[in-house]
């Protein structure tokens, strides 16, 4: 700078610049103005005031890579000076482009430091040297459009890359090639390569100490390395003969993605080489850019296919016509519509507005809760669905119990508000017994409200998984006998037979849950059973098993309830069944009190025997005592008993019992027993 500063301000070398004939600008190594003589003011339009000590406005975008070659090209020239001239173009202060042929050398003081680049412009017509330099620059150039417009129309990342080294190869004429990817900040590796060994692809290498490093701390855009500077560089070392590298960076979103490298064994390098290195590793980053862009977008799109896929709700894709574009397996599974019959039409059920929900039914009885939303860019909507039958009949059970378990408190209060009214205004007319009578249905129908409430706490513990049992050892035949003894005197138009096999042994469970899952199995036969008949108790031991079949003479289970009955605030089909009262949660109870104490409940269709009905009994007659422990009952003939104690008990399905269906309903209740057989 201060050889420079002292030529400019030398009378003899002021006074050389000032009568040059030719513009003479001389730029130090930051690329500012240091010299700008007379003729380059009147060559392109700008005084030497305006621009010492600024960046030249001179060079064209479309130019500036021509002109870091040139000055990269000075750079590494092995003869310590030279010039390199070249015919180009550049911009005057109005705008327009002038031809000029530019002579251009390296700046240095005497003892050979380098301060910068000096240039000389020549003003020049079309001659013939230029116009061929031109239609050559002009030939490459549409070469170079023709590999950026094929670079374009390819998205798959490994194959752009491989086509990016293979014009490499064409345009600089480079014995080879590659294209290293940038790796967190911190590696190099080999992507794509051509006219090196294959076992070098993937080679990686640390960036700092490479060239690709030096060229991004030197903020230039382009670099040549020759053979008398460092060229152990990732793997070039083993292509034979190698004298020269250059490279050049490629940029994805302004930040540096990876470095285009090319290979010189025999040919020299030139500025053009440089320039059209430049050039193509600008178009690789916008060509990688757009494949590594569509890369993310397939990524994504399979993401969100398999996440569409995969989930458990029906999801369709309307357009703006509101037909199905996309339809997933679980819309298939919802509706019973395959995606091929879905597509193109309407979907079958009503869409609500954006961001509204609503609930439908489908033909086939399944009601969908449907959510939609729209895709502002596109127009479409995403329609979102799910089955809530289930909870839709959750709901409604909810709600018919909720009338039922009104109505069944409201009678009992009913009649115990009337009767304790009775006998309040009216108690010294009443005679002994009428009060007594009296006071027995308000104790009758306070025992029905303490039983509804014991349903009703009973159902809420067996929900939340609260049921209070306690696994031990009980017998199972005292705990039969005591139910049955509370049931005998009930009705008058039951009977209830009790036919327990010898030595049962003893069971594994709870014995107050298990009275209270017979009582209840006892309680629905006789309510069930509203013309009365038998109610027959039995219980055997099969392996580890303990049996116990409730069987009534009643109504019977509708077809497919058979399980259903089983569930909260269900009693079976309405009609016939609803008159009979209740809340629903009976069964209910059972099934998780049974299944606390690792035992089973179902219910069957009872089997039609083939002995006599048994007489009903006569009001007011003194019901008869069932068979305890294989005791037969007292009073009842021979041929009426389902066993005869330990000389004439069978098991079911023996030959006593036909197979033939009838009506009346058998449970079948499952325990362990205490000791394993």
């Amino acid at each position: 700078m201060a050889v420079v500063h002292d030529l400019a301000h030398d009378s003899i070398a002021r006074a050389v610049l000032d009568s040059a004939a030719d513009a003479i600008v001389a730029v130090d190594n930051r690329y500012r103005v240091t010299v700008w003589n007379p003729a380059a003011e009147r060559m392109f339009g700008w005084t030497a005031g305006e621009m010492l000590g600024r960046v030249p406005p001179i060079v064209p975008d479309e130019l500036k890579a021509e002109h870091n070659a040139v000055q990269e090209r000075l750079l590494t020239r092995g003869d310590g000076g030279g010039q390199i001239s070249i015919a180009t173009r550049r911009f005057h202060r109005d705008g327009r482009l002038i031809d000029v042929r530019i002579d251009t050398s390296l700046l240095r003081d005497a003892t050979g430091e380098q301060l910068g680049w000096v240039g000389v412009y020549h003003p020049v017509e079309e001659d013939e040297v230029a116009a061929h330099h031109m239609a050559e620059r002009a030939r490459l150039v549409r070469r170079l459009n023709h590999v950026v417009a094929d670079l374009g129309t390819e998205l798959d990342l490994a194959e752009v890359l491989d086509r990016i080294t293979t014009a490499l190869i064409e345009l600089t004429g480079a014995d080879a090639g590659g294209f290293v990817r940038i790796e967190d900040g911190r590696r190099l590796r080999l992507v794509s390569m051509h006219g090196l060994p294959a076992h070098l692809r993937g080679s990686t290498a640390d960036l700092r100490d490479s060239l690709v490093g030096e060229l991004l701390r030197s903020g230039r855009s382009v670099k040549l390395a020759s053979g008398e500077q460092r060229l152990g560089d990732l793997i070039w070392s083993e292509l034979p003969g190698l004298h020269t590298i250059a490279l050049s960076l490629s940029y994805v979103q302004n930040e540096p993605y990876g470095a285009l490298y090319a290979l010189f064994c025999g040919r020299k390098v030139g500025h053009t080489e440089l320039e059209l290195l430049e050039l193509l590793a600008g178009h690789a980053g916008v060509a990688v850019g757009n494949a590594v862009a569509y890369a993310e977008v397939v990524r994504q799109r399979a993401h969100e296919r398999a996440v569409i896929d995969a989930s458990a709700d029906g999801i369709a894709v309307l357009g703006p016509d509101g037909t199905v574009r996309q339809w997933n397996p679980a819309a298939h599974t919802l509706t019973g519509i395959p995606s091929a019959e879905a597509i193109g039409r309407e979907p079958p059920f009503p869409t609500p507005e954006p961001g509204r929900e609503s609930t439908f039914p489908l033909p086939s009885g399944r009601w969908l809760n449907v959510l939609t939303a729209e895709i502002p860019e596109t127009g479409e909507l995403v329609v979102d669905f799910r089955d809530v039958s289930e909870a839709k009949a959750l709901e409604e059970a909810k709600d018919l119990f909720l009338a039922t378990t009104s109505h069944e408190l409201r009678t009992p209060i009913t009649v115990v508000q009337g009767f304790a009214a009775t006998l309040v205004n009216r108690w010294d007319e009443l005679a002994d017994d009428a009060r007594r009578s009296a006071v027995a249905t308000i104790a009758e129908r306070a025992r029905s409200l303490g039983r509804l409430v014991e349903h009703l706490l009973l159902g809420s513990r067996a929900g939340a998984d609260e049921l209070p049992v306690t696994i031990e050892a009980f017998d199972l035949a005292r705990v039969l006998a005591g139910v049955v003894a509370g049931f005998e005197s009930l009705s008058p138009l039951h009977r209830v037979e009790l036919d327990v096999a010898p030595d049962l042994p003893e069971a594994r469970g709870d014995a107050m849950a298990t009275d209270i899952v017979l009582g209840q199995l006892l309680e629905n036969a006789f309510k069930y059973s509203p013309d009365g008949g038998t109610v027959r108790v039995r219980a055997w031991a099969e392996g580890d098993d303990l049996l116990v079949t409730v069987e009534d003479e009643g109504i019977g289970i509708a077809p497919g309830d058979h399980e259903r009955i089983f569930e909260r605030f269900v009693q079976g089909e309405a009609g016939d069944r609803r008159r009979f009262g209740g809340i629903g949660l009976g069964l209910y109870i059972v099934r998780r009190l049974t299944e606390a104490q690792g035992g089973t409940i179902s219910a069957h269709p009872a089997a039609r025997r083939s002995a006599p009905p048994a007489p009903r009994r006569v009001p007011g007659e003194r019901p008869q005592a069932p068979v305890m422990g294989g005791r037969p009952y007292s009073g009842v003939p021979e041929h009426q008993r389902i066993g005869a104690g330990p000389l004439g008990w069978r098991p079911p399905g023996d030959a006593a019992e036909s197979p033939e269906p009838g009506p009346g309903t058998c449970m079948r209740l499952v325990l362990k027993r205490a000791d394993p057989a």
